[in-house]
């Protein structure tokens, strides 16, 4: 009992809000999320959030309870659920709840037991960052995606593709409040930074620097996606050496011609 105590004290006061944290939502607003949830979830999570077992031990829905409300604001907050049918990855879609339901929603997912929460707006948008300290920021953002973050996501932040039909997808575009929502909860083949491996101000440098990957201008014009070598490979291929092998056929059919005139001489 004494060792029990114990850690419950250390481990309550290791643990931080962005890790962790029981529900803070009222009742109504957790009462209509569980709602929606029956009608919108509950087919492939369960009706508790216990998630849905298929019978080669698998989980048709995975398991909600500790999920929290971040992954929730995150999943249903980019249309990637509910999900229309099962497949390797969710992709974004447009949304089907309003900001409203998705709130509801997350408060009755973080109400099954306690998990990462929505962040503060402090915490994920760069324009929080003081202006004289904006570069900086981005410095060290750009250090970190380079190094953790290009072997998936590619270093313009376009995506890639992945094992399993499976794929990153792209940050532009994409609201700070998900990207740092991403970080703390691991969505799919993603993993997950903890606040413990990254700091809150860490993760906003990072997302500062993806913004200013946004506002850079193509000096070198048309990007291709900014896919690298496999989309200016597959240009170079058809349009440049395809436009060239047409060409020369081009050429080699007017100088095997010949004019009857011609044939006289």
């Amino acid at each position: 009992m004494a060792t029990g105590l114990v850690y419950s004290v250390v481990d309550s006061s290791l643990s931080t809000p962005a890790q962790a944290e029981q529900s803070s939502y009222d009742q109504d607003t957790v009462a209509a999320g569980r709602a929606l949830f029956l009608v919108g979830c509950s087919s492939c999570h369960g009706m508790n959030g216990e998630g849905v077992p298929t019978k080669n031990g698998k989980q048709y829905g995975p398991s909600l309870v500790g999920v929290g409300a971040a992954a929730v604001d995150f999943q249903v907050g980019t249309g990637r659920m509910p999900m229309a049918a099962p497949g390797a990855q969710a992709q974004r879609k447009p949304k089907v709840y309003s900001p409203q339901e998705v709130e509801q929603l997350a408060a009755y997912v973080a109400s099954l037991g306690p998990g990462p929460s929505v962040p503060d707006k402090e915490m994920y948008d760069p324009e929080t960052i003081p202006e004289d300290q904006r570069a900086e920021a981005v410095v060290r953002g750009g250090e970190f995606f380079r190094t953790n973050c290009t072997a998936c996501h590619n270093f313009a932040a376009s995506g890639g593709a992945l094992p399993g039909g499976k794929y990153a997808p792209t940050l532009i575009g994409v609201e700070p409040r998900h990207i740092y929502e991403a970080l703390i909860t691991g969505p799919q083949q993603m993993p997950v930074f903890s606040d413990e491996v990254i700091t809150p101000e860490q993760k906003r440098d990072v997302i500062a620097y993806i913004q200013s990957i946004e506002e850079t201008p193509r000096y070198g014009g048309f990007s291709m996606g900014s896919l690298g070598p496999v989309s200016e490979g597959m240009f170079a291929w058809i349009a440049g050496i395809g436009g060239l092998v047409g060409f020369a056929i081009w050429i080699a059919s007017h100088t095997a011609r010949t004019t009857r005139k011609g044939a006289s001489l």
